[in-house]
């Protein structure tokens, strides 16, 4: 057993060894070489000190003396040794993981347009901005990505134990200067009156992210105080530190600014304002904002909403909120390194709904995945062994779908020949004999068609009644729906239940095959993703 992971390191494969060797080493953050609880995001014992560049002072560490500690530490090695060929993929969770959580008092209140806003002007300062969107909205986070050049990712207590929000958290940030955390419908908004579970608040206090929350001003004066006040003690760990009026004029702002200094006496800051903006209104459709390529003029919208935040919102208060943030505590979560294997995503204007931790849980896996358009590509990429059909809007698409006959029946044929196939929502309307009376792939049975209001929608846990691709009978796993269409059969292979007690059958589940409304998250059940994978795997080995 080596006295320290220094000396674990030293005949292993991390890149940076000897880094104590370099001409300059204070300039190292890397505890990996000292100590493995550090190295594996286990909570530090030492007394947490940092030099300027942020080197840890371990000198008082107390973990080994303490009762069962010294056989922790050993035990911890015998971890890192698992990881040692990839211990630069770990991320560190080291202090300087600055964020901040934009809030909500209601949906609708103007939270993502202030998001945009901050996130834009943000990246037009020349700053490495990460951004992450609370609970299972899919929409937004293409937003934040693909419009904003922020890389943006989903955090969900629902889906997610406090641990691995916590891991996603700081490896989705650990390359940014500044990560926005967008909330999700009101602050303390989750799954009931009675609970706040799965709400926005339960994500900032797990997480510890200082809170912003953005009001809506529309016709208020005095109210907005109470409004804030009403936010800010309703429980006694709220984490409001600031607070964005929305739709509030700069006449009305600086009188309202310096009521809440007097009323809150520096607790609550006032960070800005953004006033009404018609010329940069970003549409709704029932799932949210209409997807990024949808919006006209989407450029010179964000770019208005960047230029209004730098003239009215408070950034350099933002971001000196966001550095209070504590380093996020964590055990890294890690699928195991695989053989390559080849998996086609349909990734279009049809079929843009990916969580993006799912995507690379799978290429932390081994995976390769392969972009496709079902939409315009004649047939799917060459030597594939899964297939991944995400959710989207192909009801918008469904003739221009349908017209890509080749598609259909290349699609058709490879899952009848057995090719392992995940298949969400609107990947499940495409399997379908046909939808709006346009033909499909006709994989599965049913024409799909718009039910006129939401079907069946919210978290559910879903109790497989077999065993299957990704499932084991009986195995719990948390699911979401959110969909308009249907299906005359949608499935039953599932049971899914929600917390009320209401429930129904849903999906398909074979040993190649997973097909149904509700989404899933990887990193909920990571065995889930590697049953994919493996399964794969067995695809290519096969032929």
């Amino acid at each position: 057993m080596p006295e320290n992971s220094y000396s674990f390191f030293q005949n292993s494969a991390c890149k940076y060894f000897p880094c104590h060797k370099t001409e300059h080493p204070e300039d190292f953050n890397c505890l990996f070489c000292y100590c493995p609880l550090y190295a594996l995001g286990d909570r530090c014992g030492g007394n947490f000190r940092y030099t300027a560049k942020g080197i840890k002072d371990c000198s008082n560490c107390l973990v080994p003396h303490s009762p069962g500690g010294y056989q922790r530490v050993l035990n911890r090695f015998s971890d890192i040794s698992a990881l040692a060929s990839r211990p630069t993929e770990l991320p560190t969770g080291t202090p300087g993981t600055p964020r901040v959580l934009l809030a909500g008092n209601h949906s609708g209140c103007g939270k993502t347009t202030v998001t945009c806003a901050v996130l834009q002007a943000l990246v037009h300062r020349g700053l490495k901005v990460g951004a992450f969107k609370c609970g299972p909205d899919y929409i937004d986070p293409m937003f934040h990505s693909r419009i904003i050049g922020a890389k943006s990712a989903n955090l969900d207590s629902f889906f997610l134990d406090e641990n691995t929000l916590c891991y996603l958290l700081a490896k989705n940030s650990r390359d940014r200067d500044v990560s926005v955390l967008e909330g999700v419908m009101g602050y303390y908004d989750g799954r009931g009156l009675d609970s706040t579970q799965g709400s926005t608040y339960e994500i900032a206090r797990i997480t510890a992210t200082p809170t912003v929350l953005v009001v809506d001003a529309r016709g208020a004066s005095l109210s907005v105080l109470a409004a804030i006040q009403g936010f800010a003690g309703f429980r006694p760990d709220s984490g409001i530190r600031g607070v964005v009026l929305n739709q509030c004029g700069e006449r009305a702002y600086g009188p309202l600014r310096e009521a809440i200094l007097r009323q809150f006496g520096g607790r609550i800051r006032p960070l800005g304002y953004l006033p009404r903006l018609p010329e940069a209104a970003l549409e709704s459709r029932h799932l949210g904002l209409v997807t990024a390529q949808e919006i006209g003029n989407l450029r010179e919208k964000l770019a208005l909403l960047a230029a209004q935040a730098e003239k009215t919102i408070d950034l350099e208060g933002l971001l000196a909120l966001a550095r209070t943030a504590p380093a996020p505590e964590y055990t890294p979560v890690v699928f195991p390194r695989l053989a390559q294997a080849r998996i086609a995503v349909a990734q279009d204007a049809a079929f843009c709904f990916y969580y993006e931790d799912n995507l690379a849980a799978l290429r932390e896996l081994g995976a390769e995945l392969a972009p496709f358009s079902p939409l315009t590509d004649p047939a799917l990429p060459e030597d594939i062994q899964g297939l991944y059909l995400g959710g989207g809007y192909p009801e918008l698409y469904a003739e221009a779908l349908s017209k890509n006959g080749s598609l259909r029946s290349s699609i058709r044929a490879v899952l009848e020949r057995g090719l392992p196939c995940v298949a969400e929502c609107g990947g499940m309307l495409y399997l379908a004999e046909s939808l709006c009376g346009h033909p499909m792939v006709g994989f599965l049975p049913g024409n799909g068609e718009n039910k006129g209001k939401l079907t069946r929608f919210g978290y559910v846990t879903l109790t497989p009644k077999a065993d299957s691709l990704l499932f084991r009978a009986g195995e719990p796993v948390p699911a979401h729906e959110f969909h308009y269409y249907d299906l005359p059969d949608p499935g039953s292979a599932l049971t899914a239940k929600k917390a009320d007690g209401r429930q129904w059958d849903c999906g398909f589940a074979t040993p190649r095959l997973y097909a149904g409304f509700p989404h899933i998250h990887f990193y909920a059940r990571p065995a889930l993703a590697e049953r994919f994978y493996r399964a794969c795997l067995e695809e290519k080995n096969h032929v």
